[in-house]
């Protein structure tokens, strides 16, 4: 069983910067590819950032230049480093990560709210 375990979420002022982290039970080189998406109240979960077994990376337009998506294999654990954060950036933080079969597995989420 595949379990994905968030941590980092903060109460931070805009212009702020935290650091999400993302632990896998597995070696994360059996679940790619990662990714962190996030829900704020009243909307849908959308992706924010997303790491390819070929270390290729995306973005959503909202964050580039702002966030940064990483991994350490030796750790199995992919990282968010969030800078200059925003009131909308706001929401639950997910970590995703894809399995054999096109399995998805999700972690519980952790709260970042950026607020003054």
């Amino acid at each position: 069983q595949v379990q994905l375990v968030e941590s980092g979420g903060d109460l931070v002022p805009p212009g702020g910067s935290l650091r999400l982290s993302c632990a896998a039970s597995v070696m994360i080189v059996s679940i790619y590819p990662m990714g962190w998406y996030r829900q704020a109240p009243g909307k849908q979960r959308e992706l924010v950032a997303e790491i390819s077994f070929g270390d290729d990376t995306r973005y959503a337009d909202s964050v580039k230049g702002r966030f940064t998506i990483s991994r350490d294999f030796g750790k199995n654990t992919v990282y968010l480093q969030m800078n200059n954060l925003e009131p909308e950036d706001t929401a639950v933080y997910y970590c995703k990560g894809v399995g054999f079969g096109g399995v998805a597995y999700w972690g519980q989420g952790t709260q970042v709210t950026v607020s003054s």
